[in-house]
């Protein structure tokens, strides 16, 4: 499925240059980076979240949360920026009657009618590949016109994730290593048999 025409004619009013990436289906930013070869810093994690507000409070109860994919979203730090008593992740069926869907969540505020939470550590990136209400595409903006946009907050709402990756590439290091050491004790053992005759 295509970005609709709808989200392209609302980034064309809105003065935001975009590019259309297309890709294999994907259904996280980091199996984007991973499918474009892509550093995870520049490709945006966009999240739903749903916030219980004071009741004084006029703002809606969901917001978009946008972080680099390299970051986890940390529900702590929302909850005090937004003096909420809960943040958690919204629910699909939410997203469903929102028309939004999951993995594919455009940091687009004005075109959900949705605050975004947008995480200055992407500031540090010229452009960002964010998602486009599609599997199959993605778009490349600049961060700043992600960050000029109307019902935009800027803040830290996120931390630097510990890639899974890192640890299972430290873990088959050691293995490797201990068999390589297995082998070559091994080895000199049959040397050692073989000199004696």
């Amino acid at each position: 499925m295509a970005v609709s025409k709808k989200l392209l004619k609302h980034l064309d009013k809105g003065g935001i240059a975009y590019e259309v990436v297309s890709h294999k289906k994907v259904y996280t930013a980091y199996d984007l980076a991973q499918t474009l070869g892509e550093k995870l810093e520049g490709v945006a994690k966009t999240l739903l979240v749903k916030a219980e507000l004071p009741k004084i409070e006029k703002r809606g109860q969901y917001f978009v949360v946008v972080v680099p994919a390299s970051y986890r979203a940390n529900f702590q730090k929302i909850k005090k920026m937004l003096k909420a008593k809960k943040v958690e992740i919204a629910s699909e069926k939410v997203m469903d009657k929102l028309g939004l869907k999951p993995g594919a969540i455009t940091p687009f505020a004005p075109f959900h009618g949705l605050e975004v939470l947008l995480d200055k550590a992407l500031l540090k990136t010229r452009d960002v590949l964010v998602g486009a209400g599609s599997y199959t595409e993605s778009l490349r903006v600049r961060v700043k016109d992600l960050h000029n946009q109307e019902g935009v907050t800027l803040g830290q709402f996120g931390d630097k994730a510990k890639i899974k990756l890192q640890a299972a590439v430290k873990k088959a290091k050691k293995i490797v290593k201990k068999a390589v050491k297995k082998t070559a004790k091994k080895t000199a053992k049959k040397v050692r048999k073989a000199v004696k005759r």
